[in-house]
């Protein structure tokens, strides 16, 4: 006796919905196609552009030097938050909650302008202007990387959290010292939680240093905007932008999707601190 095949019922309902959802899109790409109103013949003649480019090289710039502060600045923010100390603790609970509380634009604006509370450093015979330390791009990397730093403590922190707590105790019975421990055994574990947020937030960076040009500082969106202020070309240089930026997000995402593997390739290995107990099992019994 043949075995009968099985064939799934159709869901129409879901064939309905694809229909529209091809419908309005191909409707949506047709109108945008044939504006008259896109010089679109344009367009190639801006992507490799000079200016452009050099905003994209700042914008790749801004993004890795405020990951990199973010997540020192994070790490610390979130060991802090993690001690016994009340005021210790204290101190990384309010800044998270400040600067996670206020509107990243705000934090730009107010770093740009801090000149206007403080207009000068002054210690002893030492004399500095503000405005001579405090330029636009520092001003914007300032706010990207204490903003960034409250949600990077709080994924670190999440991710020691997620180790298991025995981990320490057995690395505390084997002799290491509690920074020993953190760097050693707890921390590289974690790593495999941390690691895929924190690529979703350097992504998501990527896209966030559109708001320093709120103070020109010279990034892709604000070289975009000096280009189409003098020749009009709004829509043209907008798209212009955003292809750079979907570049740049799409090699992100690349870069991560290779990491995440690589760690889950990892994950099958046993933690440090099992491997160190064998060793250390082994060598006992070699001695007996």
């Amino acid at each position: 006796m043949s075995a009968r095949k099985i064939i799934p019922a159709a869901n129409w309902g879901q064939r309905a919905i694809a229909c529209c959802i091809l419908a309005v899109v191909t409707f949506l790409i047709y109108m945008v196609a044939t504006s008259p109103h896109i010089n679109w013949p344009t367009i190639p003649q801006y992507i490799f552009d000079d200016t452009i480019l050099d905003g994209i090289r700042l914008t790749i710039l801004f993004t890795i030097l405020s990951m990199v502060i973010s997540i020192v600045t994070g790490a610390i923010l979130a060991t802090m938050r993690l001690a016994s100390n009340p005021i210790i603790s204290g101190f990384s609970s309010v800044y998270i909650w400040f600067f996670r509380g206020t509107p990243l634009l705000v934090q730009i604006i107010f770093w740009f302008n801090i000149q206007l509370f403080i207009p000068s450093i002054n210690i002893g015979l030492f004399h500095l202007d503000t405005n001579d330390v405090v330029t636009a791009f520092v001003a914007a990397l300032l706010a990207l990387s204490l903003n960034e730093a409250a949600y990077m403590a709080e994924i670190i922190r999440g991710g020691l959290l997620a180790v298991d707590n025995g981990q320490n105790e057995a690395a505390k019975a084997l002799g290491y010292t509690p920074s020993q421990s953190m760097l050693r055994i707890i921390f590289p574990q974690a790593l495999r939680v941390i690691i895929p947020p924190i690529g979703n937030q350097t992504i998501s960076m990527l896209k966030t240093t559109s708001l320093v040009s709120v103070v020109a500082a010279q990034d892709l969106l604000t070289r975009a905007q000096n280009i189409y202020a003098r020749n009009f070309l709004i829509i043209e240089l907008l798209i212009v932008a955003s292809i750079w930026y979907l570049v740049m997000t799409t090699v992100a995402s690349c870069i991560q999707y290779v990491i995440e593997q690589r760690l889950g390739q990892s994950s099958t290995q046993p933690p440090a601190v099992w491997r160190a107990a064998i060793r250390l099992m082994r060598a006992e019994g070699g001695r007996g």
